[in-house]
């Protein structure tokens, strides 16, 4: 798991957070350019940002933790279909944690963004290919760092 936590921060996942000054827990701050510090100048925007940190704060490391635990079932003799639930529902709680943290921006575009972003992650909770896709540490490493960006970028643009 540690691996794959580092791979979710140096994939620079957590750097929306990091700019909109909200802590991550176990995560060291990186000092950032005034310019990024500065760019969510709108208390709502900033209020959004620092909650979408917390969101991403909450349910990385659950989601990193089940992608984790399906390929440890994988590539054991262990059953995998509790793993397969629980990359379900990690990715499920995330999307509905981002749709809450960005619903009531007075920002139309970063509630779009929010919306779009949670929906596309709903979308990985459904899919049964997706899951089924995942069996190394390297497969766990690509979600959660270049995927998990890519799934993030929506609402990541409005705090970096």
């Amino acid at each position: 798991m540690r691996r794959a936590v580092r791979a979710l921060v140096i994939g620079g996942v957590l750097l929306p957070a990091a700019a909109c000054g909200a802590a991550t827990p176990g995560v060291p701050r990186t000092p950032l350019p005034a310019s990024a510090a500065a760019q969510p100048a709108d208390g709502s925007l900033r209020s959004s940002c620092e909650a979408l940190g917390q969101v991403y704060g909450r349910n990385l490391a659950p989601f990193a933790e089940a992608l984790s635990d399906l390929v440890a079932a994988r590539q054991g003799a262990g059953d995998d279909k509790e793993p397969q639930r629980q990359v379900r529902r990690s990715l499920t709680a995330f999307a509905g944690a981002i749709r809450a943290a960005t619903r009531d921006s007075t920002d139309p575009q970063l509630r779009a963004d929010g919306e779009r972003t949670a929906e596309g992650i709903q979308a990985k909770a459904d899919d049964t290919g997706f899951i089924r896709a995942v069996k190394t540490d390297q497969d766990v490493d690509t979600v959660l760092g270049p995927t998990l960006k890519q799934w993030l970028s929506p609402v990541a643009q409005h705090c970096s």
